[in-house]
């Protein structure tokens, strides 16, 4: 009877290990992820594949060598323009030519529990598990040469800070809690006040999408903020979603603010195109396989939906979610040009100002920061992306890439871009702790 008992015990932990392994294998792409990328996704022949734990496949840190850099495509060049700064996200480009860059990561999280400490798990692997150094730091290449002989700090004791915007001598900031402003003169190197705080948003726990980030209206009237959800799909209750998931377009006068585009899961990069047209970069919803959901590149218009979290790329429904809304597909809006699923776009910038050539003269530079649940590896690159008659056409073209080196490991991760204002493009590392410059070759 004991030795049944026991082979009973052996096949019950065998079929747990097997249980486990099935439950924990990594999801493997099967559609080339072309097909999914540029201005004619084609989703409805796509699979998508419920995954109650999601694919981890988190590059490990093995940072860029003393001389190493990122692989410039044929015909641009790249340089370290500045160095050794702590986890560098957004960059705002000031009118004498500095540039600000904000040195953030997430705050630590109060919620506690399983999800907070695998979520920090993954983003220590992933480099990104550090104290914020919640910091403006300014940087000025006073001799032209392409590389900043000046770093100071010109503001810090913020939270989390990100999105920056220069308007009638404020400089606003996003930190993840809400926006404050100081102001700012032409050549200032520290800021001369304490932030005065400007307009309070949500950062409750587990403040999942911490970034906030900011764009100025041509005429200075207003600012766009965009504000990425607190989930993945609204599993932790929609209460703590309020204000999130959308941009919010916010009136410098009145201090009100209002959502502008809607059911956008984490847009991060913003920029206008030349006909005034309000753009950004989304992260799309995880634990659907490594083929879903795409992220993407798309128009935002005034009142625009895009279906979050009840649907996704003009109305395919996300049947985990109890709720789905059904009524609500027909006034949802398909993105404009897929970027690949799980690359994790966070920079944009349109191309006007640069001196890249011809190649690069209409359209837009996006920083695809990388793939943490997905076999293979998707994004850790610079691509630009063609315009033609206002609209994004064909394929990407390369701009950057080798941040992955020959085994996988992470030298450093592509994160927000800017154009300097001599032309060149900038490109936040904050896995490599750098600030790389792009020009003609």
């Amino acid at each position: 009877m004991a030795h049944h008992v026991r082979n009973i015990s052996i096949l019950c932990a065998i079929a747990a290990a097997g249980g486990i392994y099935w439950a924990t294998r990594p999801d493997v792409a099967q559609v080339p992820i072309e097909q999914l990328t540029g201005p004619n996704v084609q989703l409805k022949s796509v699979e998508t594949r419920v995954q109650k734990i999601p694919t981890v496949n988190v590059a490990d840190v093995k940072r860029w060598s003393k001389d190493g850099k990122p692989n410039a495509a044929e015909g641009l060049q790249v340089a370290a323009f500045a160095e050794g700064l702590d986890h560098p996200r957004n960059m705002y480009v000031l009118p004498n030519g500095d540039v600000l860059v904000a040195e953030a990561n997430k705050q630590p999280s109060k919620g506690g529990g399983i999800t907070d400490w695998v979520a920090g798990w993954l983003m220590d692997k992933a480099g990104a598990g550090v104290p914020s150094a919640d910091r403006i730091t300014l940087l000025r290449d006073a001799d032209g040469d392409g590389k900043a002989e000046m770093k100071t700090v010109f503001l810090e004791g913020l939270t989390s800070p990100f999105g920056m915007a220069l308007v009638d001598g404020r400089l606003f900031i996003a930190n993840t809690t809400g926006i404050v402003a100081v102001p700012y003169k032409d050549g200032d190197t520290k800021a001369a006040e304490k932030p005065a705080n400007i307009f309070n948003m949500n950062a409750k726990a587990p403040n999942m999408h911490w970034t906030k980030n900011l764009i100025a209206s041509a005429d200075g009237k207003k600012l766009y903020v965009a504000v990425g959800s607190n989930s993945n799909i609204g599993e932790g209750g929609m209460e703590i979603e309020r204000g999130r998931a959308m941009i919010i377009e916010f009136d410098l006068q009145t201090r009100k603010g209002v959502p502008w585009g809607v059911g956008l899961r984490n847009p991060v990069g913003m920029d206008f195109d030349d006909q005034g047209q309000l753009w950004t970069v989304v992260n799309e919803r995880d634990m659907l396989g490594s083929d879903m959901v795409p992220d993407y590149l798309t128009m935002v218009p005034e009142g625009s939906d895009f279906g979050w979290p009840y649907h996704y790329w003009g109305g395919f429904t996300d049947e985990r979610i109890e709720d789905v809304r059904p009524e609500m597909r027909q006034y949802e809006r398909r993105p404009d040009y897929g970027l690949g699923p799980h690359t994790a776009p966070l920079g944009l910038v349109f191309s006007r100002g640069t001196k890249l050539g011809d190649k690069y003269a209409s359209g837009a530079f996006i920083a695809r920061h990388g793939s943490w649940n997905r076999v293979p590896a998707s994004g850790y690159d610079v691509i630009f992306v063609k315009f033609r008659n206002g609209r994004p056409v064909e394929q990407p073209l390369p701009v950057l890439d080798g941040f992955l080196d020959k085994d996988g490991n992470a030298q450093g991760r592509p994160t927000m871009v800017a154009v300097d204002k001599a032309g060149g493009l900038l490109v936040s590392d904050d896995v490599g702790n750098r600030i790389w410059r792009v020009t003609a070759g």
